[in-house]
């Protein structure tokens, strides 16, 4: 980002670096502190909120900062932000709505507990850059539209797989070629993963069991690739997409290079009228990876010769990708494209394409409660939003806590008349809300009383 680190260093220069808050110190919020603290000048990550305080004391003191206090006032966090000096709380809607702050960045994961620092960052003019796919999945569209009236930037991040796609459909746009296929490149597709058998995984590299399971069992590429689909009008071609495997089962298996694993899309794209907004999906068992692609057409003879002659080959499809995704390395350039340029990375068109309908991994029983993503009781699957309000699918992202009101077989997708949800959460209002501000059909059953 070239104009972004020169706009920074101005900022830098002048002794008024950005000011952002973050909600979250886990794996991901931890790396975005050590990055921001050590490695981007004018930007200044001043609050930090996680559950459990001692967490966002230890992401400023690894990054080597020791001046740093814990307060749970607005006030409190204000003075500390004004003095240019770090501050944590136990309280995410407290740091929204300290004043100093010129963004927020949510990594949490979480749904209720980041809504309470989004929706007070909107109200007090913020704007918001989150690395919360499965949030922004859920109730995204209608977040996009409070920040619109609001006047603030509503985004999710650079770094993460959907601002990398997104960046990269921009590139490809950009140049004059129409993308057909966003699509993001997986080493392992297995919906039946459990934090059982994703244990040793998660504790090599440090990260919790049930995101990692989340990622292994396809609810997170789910929520990835609905958010892009709702920021570019894409949708799925059928539900869980398409998701061709060139691994034959085996993630150790050699990969195959990217451009040959495309004839495994080569049906759908064939169907697709001219008019057609293009598809999401993924492939798993492409090299190079992880990372993310662009199959994109030309329709003039002229630049097909042209990229011919640059080795994107002779068409009719041609291929763009990024070999990596750097996350939190990335982050921090968000909130100053949407602080310095208004610049979303990737945000809601509108109502929503494509969201994530939760489907059972494993026989419930009546009376069972859910776990949450990646947990042992449901994973997701992407699905064209119309489908899922037509057939009263029930959205993943309003599932967990919920109990199965009758025995649900494994592999079932479930509807809203199959859980009873707990009352009084802020998610299941802000769907309801979704719903009725695009016209969506909204489906009341299943809230407890």
């Amino acid at each position: 980002m070239f104009i972004v680190d020169k706009a920074l260093a101005k900022r830098d220069a002048a002794g008024k670096p950005v000011r952002f808050g973050m909600v979250g110190a886990g794996f991901q919020g931890f790396g975005t502190a050590l990055q921001t603290i050590r490695s981007k000048p004018g930007l200044q990550l001043s609050a930090i909120a996680a559950r459990k305080a001692d967490q966002a004391l230890r992401c400023y003191r690894e990054a080597g900062v020791e001046d740093v206090v814990v307060a749970n006032t607005v006030g409190a966090i204000t003075d500390r932000i004004r003095a240019g000096r770090a501050v944590v709380t136990e309280d995410p809607e407290a740091l929204a709505r300290a004043e100093g702050l010129e963004a927020i960045v949510e990594v949490t994961g979480s749904m209720d507990f980041a809504l309470s620092a989004i929706l007070a960052a909107i109200d007090t003019g913020k704007h918001v850059v989150q690395m919360n796919a499965e949030l922004d999945g859920t109730v995204g569209p209608l977040l996009k539209v409070k920040a619109d009236k609001a006047g603030v930037v509503y985004t999710f991040s650079d770094g993460d797989q959907p601002g990398v796609e997104m960046n990269l459909y921009r590139f490809v746009q950009g140049i004059g070629v129409k993308p057909l296929l966003c699509g993001n490149i997986k080493g392992l597709q297995d919906p039946y993963r459990t934090p059982t058998t994703q244990r040793a995984f998660a504790e090599k590299w440090g990260q919790n069991p049930y995101m990692v399971t989340s990622f292994a069992d396809g609810t997170k590429i789910s929520f990835e690739q609905a958010i892009v689909a709702n920021g570019t009008g894409m949708r799925v071609a059928k539900r869980g997409m398409i998701g061709p495997d060139f691994s034959g089962g085996d993630p150790t298996a050699p990969l195959t290079p990217l451009d040959k694993t495309i004839a495994g899309f080569a049906e759908h794209l064939q169907a697709l009228d001219p008019d057609h907004p293009g598809i999401v999906d993924y492939v798993v068992g492409a090299s190079p990876g992880p990372g993310v692609f662009v199959v994109g057409a030309h329709d003039d003879p002229r630049q097909q010769h042209y990229l011919n002659l640059y080795k994107l080959g002779a068409g009719p499809y041609y291929v763009f990708y990024t070999p990596y995704h750097l996350c939190h390395f990335e982050l921090p350039n968000s909130v100053a494209r949407a602080v310095l340029f208004r610049d979303a990375v990737l945000a809601p068109l509108g109502a929503p394409k494509v969201g994530v309908a939760a489907v059972a991994k494993k026989d419930l029983a009546a009376g069972e409660e859910i776990d949450g993503f990646g947990g042992y009781c449901l994973y997701g699957v992407a699905e064209n939003a119309d489908v899922i309000a037509r057939e009263a699918l029930l959205p993943i992202g309003l599932a967990e806590g919920a109990r199965a009101a009758r025995p649900i077989a494994k592999d079932t997708p479930l509807t809203f008349a199959d859980v009873i949800r707990p009352p009084g959460r802020t998610i299941d209002r802000l769907y309801r809300e979704q719903s009725a501000h695009f016209g969506l059909p909204c489906h009341e059953q299943g809230l407890g009383k």
